[in-house]
């Protein structure tokens, strides 16, 4: 990787059994393959932990990601973090750490302005990953559900993302 070459960070999603990816985790890696391809230098935070006996969402983007040619070098895997605001955090320790000079996010665009607002709050730049027009591939009512589950939840990570900033930014023990 060029140094200050963009991070590209994928935002965890459920799993399905028999470690499939949900629609959402798969529309997420595809977004993340889409830039990937655009950024041949670009390095891969894929961010999402295990749950319910399932492989961790990360080892699924990677095993996705590596099926679809991308070289597996260039993954990194966090395979601890449980929710948004953890992924923001380890993406924002990562993308300091490789001097990079930006980052790019890739969820579903409703979840991307909270992401956004997430890592500013955190001091990092970032730009939204490719999404797919309109509600994104999902059916109108999860899109909605899940729209207007961001009313709420941007706020929330938001203030707590400032709030713990100094926190979060340390590198955990360990």
């Amino acid at each position: 990787m060029n140094s200050g070459a963009p991070v590209i960070v994928i935002f965890g999603a459920a799993v399905w059994p028999g470690g499939r990816p949900s629609p959402s985790l798969a529309r997420r890696i595809a977004y993340a393959a889409q830039a990937a391809g655009a950024d041949p230098d670009a390095l891969i935070l894929c961010s999402g932990a295990a749950a319910r006996g399932l492989p961790s969402e990360a080892s699924v983007m990677a095993r996705v990601l590596e099926e679809q040619g991308l070289h597996p070098h260039r993954f990194v895997l966090d395979e601890s973090s449980c929710d948004t605001l953890q992924s923001a955090a380890v993406a924002a320790r990562f993308v300091r750490a490789q001097g990079a000079s930006a980052c790019l996010v890739c969820s579903d665009a409703y979840h991307l302005p909270r992401i956004r607002l997430v890592m500013a709050a955190l001091g990092v730049r970032t730009r939204a990953g490719p999404t797919l027009p309109g509600h994104g591939g999902a059916g109108w009512r999860r899109w909605l559900f899940m729209s207007l589950r961001e009313v709420p939840a941007i706020p929330y990570d938001v203030v707590l993302a400032l709030a713990q900033r100094r926190t979060l930014l340390q590198e955990p023990a360990g």
